[in-house]
């Protein structure tokens, strides 16, 4: 048994376990039913999803007995369907975020809950749909001289796939870049009717430069090695390389939560009611601020 698979099935339960506590959290809480909620919920189901995917990669690899196609294509096209349901709900999150503060009068109005439940029904039919298209005869199963890294991905469709990722982390860029522009207009707006122009907007500067920091850090720190080493290599190269940045890229699924969920003020305070029954004073006083983005 590879070390490397061992891993990535460790890391795969972890992320599956995190991420049922985010929708435990989510589904048992009637206050969290917000437009923002649905999504945050949709990011933690697809990283579950992912999770569990790694782990049944790792036993049909290794578990089942005789080897069955199959079944290693159904596993492929889980963790396709998960990872791509995952970037896809995290731009979902950014274009919310950016809504939010952009048409921050009607924003409440125009983004119901109906409306967002249809939009995720949408991208996750879409997601699926990639999923399929292994099993649909999109691999390389028949010819491995056609294989990309990704086993059973061919190598045309991998690379379909990295270069869609790194136009939607792209957009994703963009998108916060915005949101950080439009949140610093604000905290600057605040600070003036207060006269507290330097602090106010020091903080808020430092704020919004840390959370965008965070978010882009992370998510290119995770996957963008991994997207551009799809893009130039194929199932000649070393295996070492492969489990070296794919082992990052599912750690992003492990991250998300903590940057998504957890630092969330009004899932914090459910979390805090389900373990202890009450809420700390500091976070219960805790003012929201246009850089809580």
């Amino acid at each position: 048994v590879s070390p490397w698979d061992i891993a990535l099935c460790a890391t795969g339960t972890a992320v599956a376990g995190e991420n049922a506590l985010v929708l435990a959290v989510l589904f048992y809480t009637p206050s969290l039913r917000a437009p923002m909620f649905l999504l945050i919920g949709s990011l933690a189901l697809a990283d579950l999803l992912a999770g569990l995917g790694l782990v049944a990669n790792f036993a049909v690899r290794y578990l089942l007995r005789p080897p069955s196609e199959a079944a290693e294509l159904a596993a492929a096209g889980l963790l396709l369907s998960a990872f791509s349901a995952s970037v896809c709900s995290l731009l979902a999150i950014t274009v919310d975020r950016y809504l939010s503060l952009y048409n921050a009068l009607t924003y409440h109005s125009e983004r119901t809950l109906g409306f967002t439940c249809a939009m995720v029904l949408l991208m996750w039919l879409l997601c699926l749909g990639v999923g399929l298209l292994p099993l649909l005869g999109w691999n390389c199963l028949r010819d491995q001289s056609s294989c990309s890294i990704l086993r059973p991905v061919t190598k045309d469709n991998a690379a379909v796939l990295a270069v869609t990722f790194l136009l939607l982390f792209a957009l994703m860029m963009q998108l916060y870049l915005q949101i950080c522009k439009i949140a610093f207009r604000h905290a600057q707006q605040i600070a003036v009717q207060h006269q507290f122009i330097a602090t106010a907007q020091a903080t808020s500067t430092r704020k919004g430069l840390s959370t965008l920091s965070l978010i882009l850090g992370t998510f290119a720190l995770c996957w963008i090695p991994f997207a551009i080493y799809s893009l130039v290599a194929d199932s000649s190269y070393p295996a070492v390389y492969t489990y070296s940045l794919a082992l990052p890229a599912t750690c992003n699924s492990l991250i998300n939560p903590i940057i998504y969920a957890f630092r969330n003020p009004d899932i914090q305070k459910s979390l805090w009611l389900a373990c202890c029954g009450c809420i700390p004073s500091t976070l219960s006083s805790r003012p929201r601020t246009s850089s809580d983005v």
